[in-house]
């Protein structure tokens, strides 16, 4: 419908993207999962930073790539969207899974992706804690995955919409159970375990579906199974939230001889 009624998507998904964070919010307050995990007064304060800085920046760096993605995604379906859809979902499922992954396995990735694994609670607020760089890899390995295959430009906003809506609702500090449901969704309950600090249960990287996580050997939920701390194994090995300049620039800083490399530092 954006499209054919030749709405600019970008503002869709902004007002989009705004509803959903406003909703699960909501929902943490009425049913949190952790109390100690509602941001505190000074991080609502970062948060807010960051998430400015990220979609900013984000939207600034992903102009090139929009407008590849135009020129490569067909203007109107080959194949109906009710088909076309589900597989563009599921494509762009496993190129994410591929890259966040890869940000947990390569030393110089970690560098980018361990910002966002910097806070020692999971909630709605601090999705946003990104490195920019690390946001512009993910969201255009999907995109550009989609576009050279051909899927039409419904289809990759279509997707664009669901990967927003389970991106900030696998973070939500929310005690919600979806059951049998764990195994084709990503959850809240498969994401805490992403972000735990115990690495052999810190799988997970599918953020939106868990099918790849299930094929590939990094799913590690169960039902009751929760993880008794989130962070970094090392919090040492970056800056904190607060110091924005420093994490920035965290990345081509050289590491330490003692500094943990990705391997020893957050995967599984």
């Amino acid at each position: 419908m954006t499209l054919r009624r030749h709405l600019d998507p970008g503002q869709v998904g902004s007002l989009f993207m705004i509803g959903v964070i406003a909703y699960l919010a909501v929902l943490e307050r009425v049913i949190p999962y952790e109390r100690g995990w509602h941001p505190v007064r000074g991080e609502w304060g970062w948060y807010g930073l960051y998430f400015l800085l990220t979609v900013i920046t984000g939207a600034l760096a992903q102009l090139p790539v929009m407008a590849l993605v135009g020129a490569l995604s067909l203007p109107t379906p080959r194949i109906a969207l009710w088909a076309e859809i589900p597989s563009a979902l599921l494509l762009g499922s496993l190129a994410g899974y591929v890259v966040h992954r890869l940000g947990h396995t390569r030393p110089l990735l970690w560098r980018l992706h361990g910002v966002h694994h910097v806070p020692e609670k999971v909630n709605v607020a601090n999705n946003g804690v990104n490195h920019v760089f690390d946001v512009l890899l993910a969201q255009g390995a999907v995109q550009f995955s989609l576009a050279m295959l051909g899927f039409s430009q419904e289809s990759v906003f279509a997707v664009g919409l669901f990967v927003i809506a389970q991106g900030y609702f696998v973070h939500a500090n929310v005690d919600v159970r979806i059951g049998p449901l764990n195994y084709v969704l990503a959850s809240p309950e498969q994401h805490r375990l992403h972000h735990s600090t115990d690495l052999s249960e810190a799988g997970h990287y599918g953020s939106d579906l868990s099918i790849w996580d299930l094929m590939f050997g990094s799913f590690t939920w169960h039902p009751g199974r929760a993880p008794v701390a989130v962070g970094l194994r090392d919090p040492s090995s970056f800056p904190g939230t607060g110091a924005v300049v420093a994490t920035f620039v965290h990345p081509w800083r050289r590491p330490s001889p003692a500094a943990p490399t990705e391997s020893g530092g957050q995967s599984v």
